[in-house]
């Protein structure tokens, strides 16, 4: 492993930058939509919206993930149809939920051969967020976790919880760098910070992590299509620094 990097570390996201995620959530409010749809005029009821905001107000109390998700649909379920939902229509949210905490890892093509590149060249971490028990078993199944130094769950990715990783990795902000594909989580609180950020995106995003700080152009910030450009990113990423290193010397 290359010892004279300016990039000391290099941490990863998991949900939709290592694994599909957003696709099952994805599905899973489509089925929400057709069980309420039987109960109300889907044309007045703005299901989708009501759920959204139903979910975005329990954040702070249930955290990220399926049972966050599967506990804010029955609540929208039983508001949206003011208490004419059956009980088994209720079952069957439960079953989704289910559904969701029991389906395999499916890895995003590419991504292994890109972790064991980077891993080669800089120590990595993955840094992910979301219901504790749920997420040890994604890292677990996806057969990655050999490659990482440290894996964080978090509750929420912000500055804050960022700037207290950095600190117990001994890290300085400047010389890590973090790939994901949301910029409200992965990318914007490390810009922050003073860190590099590469971009991945993904064709399906929450609209929770949609609402973040425009930060196209910034000269720490770096975008690939997918997970084969991403070494690559690393290494520009890590020329910079040095450039920035000497330029300051």
């Amino acid at each position: 492993m290359t010892t004279h990097s300016p990039i000391e570390m290099v941490g990863f996201d998991a949900d939709d930058t290592l694994w599909r995620s957003e696709d099952y959530f994805h599905a899973a409010q489509d089925e929400f939509e057709r069980i309420v749809g039987r109960h109300v005029d889907l044309a007045d009821a703005r299901v989708l919206e009501r759920l959204y905001a139903v979910e975005k107000g329990n954040i702070a109390v249930f955290g990220y993930g399926v049972k966050g998700m599967a506990l804010s649909m029955v609540e929208a379920a039983v508001d949206i149809t003011d208490g004419r939902i059956a009980a088994r229509d209720l079952h069957r949210i439960v079953q989704i939920a289910k559904d969701m905490l029991r389906h395999p890892v499916e890895l995003l093509p590419g991504v292994r051969d890109a972790v064991e590149a980077i891993a080669a060249e800089h120590p990595v971490v993955l840094i992910t967020k979301g219901d504790l028990f749920h997420q040890e078993a994604k890292v677990r199944d996806s057969g990655l976790s050999d490659l990482f130094r440290r894996i964080e769950i978090v509750s929420e990715k912000d500055i804050d919880a960022y700037a207290r990783l950095l600190e117990e990795f001994a890290v300085p902000a400047d010389r890590f760098v973090m790939v994901g594909n949301s910029m409200r989580s992965d990318i914007v609180p490390i810009l922050r910070l003073g860190g590099w950020g590469v971009h991945v995106p993904y064709h399906l995003t929450w609209a929770h992590e949609n609402e973040a700080d425009d930060v196209a152009g910034h000269p720490r910030l770096r975008q690939v299509a997918d997970a084969t450009g991403l070494p690559a990113a690393i290494g520009d990423i890590a020329a910079s620094a040095a450039m920035a290193t000497i330029v300051e010397a």
